[in-house]
């Protein structure tokens, strides 16, 4: 289990344009890079059996924290493919901007992994659009201490005015002591959200805010190489300014309630940035309100996605995943949303609302330009760290589609909104990507989407 700097940088329901930006600059008005060579040189026959394993370039990064990831050891039989794997689930990390595996022999048949790593601390001026709507825009700053003491610990603050004022403070940690495959995170938040629920603002008869405060601990166990399971524990306050029943989960304008949650993650994903192979699998389950204050509903996610190399450099990717309130009265605040976080391309500013949601999606992307490792060391007062970055661009073709559906409703495949495309992909690791796609509905209505990070 893992933090990526995608969803640190840009929100899970915001857009963040000042590091897209900014990097763009930096690329066109740089130099204009080599195309990296391939890292895993073929200086020994494949297949062999390691002898050793080195490590150099992690200046500040503890070696255990790379060595726990690789899915070999000394003694085993490697290849070419499975060495190129490793080189992709140490990248996954997101705290450096080049990863190789260099096999080579001398008495003994050794596996170098060379890293150089990423800057670390980011103090960052940000504008966003809220839910992708040009007019919800917030301002503020985050603060980002990654790879913290060397252990892959991650604290966070950050700070939002203008439409949604917000402010959280995280902290992870990915492995309680040195060794241990127990990790912790910790969490604290307060956002003043404007109601996303249609039928909630027609029932209090006009636009509304609301206040939220989450306070949450989880903790959790890593199994294995794939397999992660976690607990959370966490205390909600959600103010509504008047008190309409309908809207509020318990008898009071404020609904105030513990909630306890179980995680489960399997996850084989080559690069989790960018994946190209591997199956992603996530189940969680979030009991609220256990009945205090009159309030007792569950939510339920599912998310399945599988990536693999069709021929050549053609890949696919395809996901189904769907989430579920369960119990007698589900919030509208806690309801099932398309058009926010989760989108239909094709439909991708049309909002729906329900108990439940269904989505699936299918993708054929294709590089044109394939990994290049670029360096702008010549930039003065800039640290080397913030100079060298991983880029690609690749085209898409995909299909998304998905409905919601309110508690006693059938579910048709008439009510599915479906949409086609195609776009383009830029890719600039460890830090983010930026799609530009163009797409239609099926009657053939165009939309184009310039949107933050992988599609899934």
């Amino acid at each position: 289990m893992q933090i990526d700097l995608v969803k640190i940088l840009s929100g899970i329901n915001s857009i963040n344009y000042s590091f897209p930006i900014f990097f763009l600059i930096i690329f066109f008005c740089g130099k204009t890079p080599a195309q990296q060579s391939d890292s895993i040189t073929a200086a020994i026959k494949f297949p062999f059996i390691v002898d050793s394993i080195l490590v150099e370039g992690n200046d500040i990064t503890e070696e255990d924290i790379i060595l726990r990831e690789l899915t070999f050891q000394i003694g085993d039989t490697v290849s070419y493919e499975l060495l190129e794997y490793n080189q992709e689930r140490i990248f996954s990390l997101g705290i450096f901007t080049k990863v190789e595996l260099i096999p080579f022999e001398e008495e003994l048949k050794i596996i170098l992994i060379h890293v150089e790593e990423s800057w670390y601390i980011y103090p960052i001026p940000f504008a966003e659009l809220t839910d992708k709507d040009w007019n919800k825009i917030s301002y503020g700053f985050y603060v980002v201490i990654k790879n913290f003491r060397g252990r892959n610990e991650t604290i966070q603050t950050r700070a939002a005015f203008g439409y949604d004022p917000s402010f959280s403070l995280s902290y992870y940690k990915p492995t309680i002591t040195k060794g241990s495959k127990i990790f912790f995170e910790a969490e604290a938040s307060y956002q003043n959200a404007g109601n996303r629920s249609f039928t909630a603002e027609k029932l209090y008869g006009s636009e509304f805010d609301q206040k939220f405060i989450l306070a949450q601990i989880l903790i959790g166990k890593r199994f294995g190489l794939f397999h992660w399971l976690s607990m959370n524990f966490n205390y909600n306050y959600v103010e509504t300014p008047a008190f309409v029943p309908e809207i509020a989960a318990g008898n009071n304008r404020i609904d105030r309630f513990p909630s306890a949650g179980i995680n489960y993650t399997y996850d084989t994903r080559d690069l989790i940035q960018f994946p190209k192979n591997g199956i992603m699998f996530q189940t969680s389950i979030q009991y609220k309100g256990w009945g205090i204050n009159d309030i007792n509903y569950s939510i339920l996610n599912l998310d399945f996605r599988e990536y693999r190399n069709l021929i050549g450099d053609l890949y696919a990717k395809w996901r189904v995943a769907g989430r579920f309130g369960l119990g007698k009265k589900i919030p509208f605040y806690d309801y099932s949303f398309l058009g926010y976080a989760e989108r239909i391309r094709g439909y991708f500013n049309v909002q729906e609302e329900g108990n439940e949601s269904y989505i699936g999606s299918v993708e054929f992307f294709h590089p044109i330009i394939k990994d290049l490792n670029i360096s702008f060391d010549w930039v003065p007062l800039l640290p080397k760290q913030l100079l060298r970055y991983r880029i690609a661009l690749y085209t898409q073709l995909f299909a998304d589609t998905g409905t919601v559906r309110l508690k006693g409703e059938p579910i048709s495949i008439k009510k599915f909104n479906t949409g086609f495309g195609a776009g383009l992909t830029f890719l600039i690791l460890p830090y983010n990507s930026v799609r530009l796609e163009y797409a239609s509905d099926e009657y053939g209505n165009p939309e184009f989407i310039f949107d933050i990070g992988v599609s899934f």
